[in-house]
């Protein structure tokens, strides 16, 4: 019955019609995008478009590896003589685009532009604990911290922030200046965004010439441009089931790994119903994710029992929530929940934007809880007005999901501590529990790896039996491309960066 009711409301795969391919220019690359970047400032686009862009056109202090640990970038090498000191050495040979040499002046203004409201920018929630930052020679910089903050150097990593010169105004974005492997020129909105290969970089130069964002809202759209050859290459910006039917077109290519995105459901624990942890595991135990994730993704996504990805260093395996109908049966009647008329326990309401995968996956938990006796009522809303209700805490479940902020250990902080209820963070369930308190202000309040890895073993082994939210899946990573292109390795995070050595047949 699931299976039916998921054929019928996902998107039906697309029919691609033939078309005369252009000829493509052999030294750019067409990938298509779903919008404009909303700004190519690195201190204001939060974006995914803009971040991803900006990725391949800024450089940060550091970057992440495979496990999410932080290697040198623009800086060579860091050091914490206390707790509240960071001190950052800068390679000397990185240069912005216009020739200017990239310096510690550089960082510090970078940073202070963003708090002293040189620029307005939400990203100056992630500095919070700065008090000021000293450049003491060019290739130094020195930031001195209110109190402890071991996620300081994830805020300073790639996709987090890239590093701008001195003066840059507010009208930056307009024609960014960078130091990344790519060169800005030009953009026109809604229509496109073409860069360049910089040939000044100081690390490896891409083998792509030059790279064009082709600005295509409709999926149906960019599906067939991609099948016309009029487009190389796309990101994460097709459904699964257009996914699912280009693996037929010879000429082109799909490359898939395990993604970051997470998709999970928040609980208000606020609510009478909600507040018994055992409503919740119930809840969790009655959903078929397996089914779930076959269905509607054909099989790209992984199953998730904590914010963290596998691949992070800071990850450890929970018991999971497998599913299982007859132990959700007899939690519900041991919480006092027995059924009435028509086998009905309770209703309780879902809240979701009204994007169509959303929905049809919230069509598909209905059916499943009622077979335990919940009834799902479900609303949907114009993504602004689910958003604030979120936000608020004005739900009784909620649809959610993470992108980029859940490969930071920080997460647990900003989603679960009792200090980060809306507005001051993401805690938008209002889960409180003094162990997690404790055990999330003793892991940020060190830098020594093992005491933290020790202590987000306790907090995802007491969020898996607290249940403040329910982890769904893992988005995988995805890219169709032609087969001109070669060399493409997915991010996780599902960055451009696969751009910096992927190579361009003739």
């Amino acid at each position: 019955m699931l299976v039916a009711v998921l054929c019928t409301l996902s998107p039906v795969p697309c029919t691609l019609l033939s078309g005369c391919a252009k000829n493509p220019d052999p030294n750019t690359v067409t990938m298509l995008i779903e919008s404009s970047p909303t700004n190519l400032d690195p201190r204001i686009g939060v974006d995914a478009q803009a971040e991803h862009i900006d990725s391949l056109l800024f450089d940060a202090l550091v970057r992440r590896d495979e496990h999410f640990g932080l290697q040198p970038f623009l800086a060579i090498r860091w050091e914490t003589p206390d707790p509240r000191t960071w001190i950052f050495h800068l390679r000397t040979d990185a240069r912005f685009h216009d020739g200017r040499p990239l310096t510690s002046r550089d960082v510090k203004f970078t940073i202070d532009s963003i708090l002293n409201g040189t620029v307005i920018s939400v990203k100056a929630g992630s500095f919070t604990t700065l008090d000021h930052i000293d450049a003491p020679d060019p290739a130094t910089v020195v930031f001195h911290l209110k109190a402890p903050d071991p996620a300081l150097p994830f805020n300073l990593c790639d996709g987090a922030i890239g590093i701008v010169p001195y003066g840059s105004g507010r009208d930056f974005g307009q024609h960014p200046n960078g130091s990344g492997p790519f060169a800005f020129v030009s953009q026109q909105l809604d229509r496109d965004v073409v860069i360049a290969r910089a040939p000044s970089y100081w690390d490896a130069l891409p083998n792509i010439p030059r790279v064009r964002f082709a600005v295509i809202p409709d999926a149906t759209t960019r599906a067939l441009e991609l099948e016309k050859g009029s487009a190389d290459v796309e990101s994460n910006a097709l459904p699964a089931d257009e996914v699912y039917a280009l693996h037929r077109d010879p000429h082109l290519a799909i490359e898939d790994g395990p993604g970051t995105v997470l998709n999970y459901i928040v609980f208000n624990v606020r609510d009478p119903l909600l507040r018994d942890a055992r409503v919740r595991t119930a809840i969790a135990l009655a959903i078929n994710r397996p089914l779930i994730i076959q269905a509607l993704y054909r099989g790209e996504a992984r199953l998730a029992e904590s914010p963290l990805p596998p691949q992070h260093w800071a990850w450890t395996a929970t018991p999971p929530h497998a599913f299982d109908p007859a132990a959700a049966n007899a939690l519900l009647d041991q919480a006092g929940y027995r059924r009435g008329p028509g086998g009905v326990r309770f209703h309780i309401g879902m809240k979701t934007s009204n994007d169509e995968t959303v929905r049809v996956m919230s069509v598909a938990i209905q059916e499943q809880l009622a077979q335990v006796g919940i009834a799902l009522d479900l609303r949907s809303y114009e993504f602004a007005t689910f958003y604030s209700d979120l936000t608020r805490g004005a739900f009784q479940l909620a649809p959610s999901r993470w992108i980029g902020g859940n490969e930071n250990p920080d997460i647990f902080r900003y989603a679960y501590s009792s200090s980060t209820f809306p507005p001051r963070g993401a805690n938008r369930g209002f889960y409180s529990s003094p162990e997690m308190d404790r055990l999330i202000s003793d892991a940020t309040s060190t830098t020594n790896r093992q005491q933290q890895i020790a202590d987000y073993v306790l907090i995802q082994q007491l969020a898996a039996r607290d249940l403040p939210s329910l982890n769904l899946w893992y988005l995988d990573s995805v890219i169709v491309h032609n087969r001109r292109l070669a060399n493409i390795h997915p991010n996780p995070s599902g960055t451009f960066d696969f751009l910096r050595t992927a190579t361009l047949q003739p």
